[in-house]
């Protein structure tokens, strides 16, 4: 496959990577990084155009995964699973993942920060089942048990069903809404008790907004 270059040609639909030609035909395409050393009539031997080829592999797969964690974080066991699904070889994978470690673009520790943070945020859930979330993700129990340190299952709850309040608010009987509350808290993982606890202190809370919101206005003088 040694040829000499007969030209160089950006992608229409791809502007980041080259055509190169050898003998006036097609050979292969180049990331545009590794195409900024080559010239038309530079001659490529095998083992140069192989060393390219396996070059245009890493970068394919590191674009490949930055594009993957730009949209959100993620954790190493999913961009390892990504890059396979996408066919990259074990041996690329390693050091795609260990060159974003090393960029501070891929790390475990503030990913599982950033996930139990975004949950409380969004939608509550206990203790255990963020661990289960994570050990999903590949993170590891140590890394686990920190970003958990400051979550408290019976703030958790109180804040998810709060949250769940306006949904349930005008059933009828009352029970009927403790129930829905209940089975909501109890799909996010919290026990009995701490389900107890967290409904009797939104009903206390809304009937003191209640209370408040009917108290008649102080006389002027």
């Amino acid at each position: 496959m040694a040829g000499t270059i007969t030209a160089l040609k950006v992608q229409k639909n791809a502007r980041d990577r080259v055509n190169v030609y050898l003998d006036g035909e097609f050979a292969f395409g180049l990331a545009l990084i590794h195409a900024l050393w080559l010239r038309v009539g530079q001659t490529l031997t095998d083992q140069e155009i192989e060393s390219l080829k396996a070059s245009d592999t890493i970068e394919k797969a590191r674009q490949r995964a930055v594009e993957f964690i730009a949209y959100r974080p993620r954790s190493e066991k999913e961009v390892r699973q990504r890059l396979q699904r996408a066919g990259a070889p074990e041996d690329v994978i390693e050091e795609i993942v260990a060159s974003l470690r090393a960029a501070a673009l891929l790390d475990d520790a503030s990913f599982s920060r950033s996930w139990v943070d975004s949950r409380m945020r969004n939608g509550p859930r206990s203790r255990r089942m963020l661990a289960w979330e994570l050990r999903q993700k590949g993170i590891d129990p140590a890394t686990i048990e920190a970003s958990l340190e400051a979550v408290s299952d019976s703030e958790a709850a109180y804040q998810a069903a709060l949250r769940r309040w306006p949904r349930v608010a005008a059933m009828q009987p009352d029970c009927q809404r403790r129930r829905k509350l209940s089975e909501y808290l109890a799909r996010n993982g919290f026990d009995y008790d701490i389900i107890e606890d967290a409904i009797g202190r939104v009903e206390r809370d809304m009937a003191a907004g209640q209370e408040a919101d009917q108290e008649p206005p102080l006389e002027s003088f």
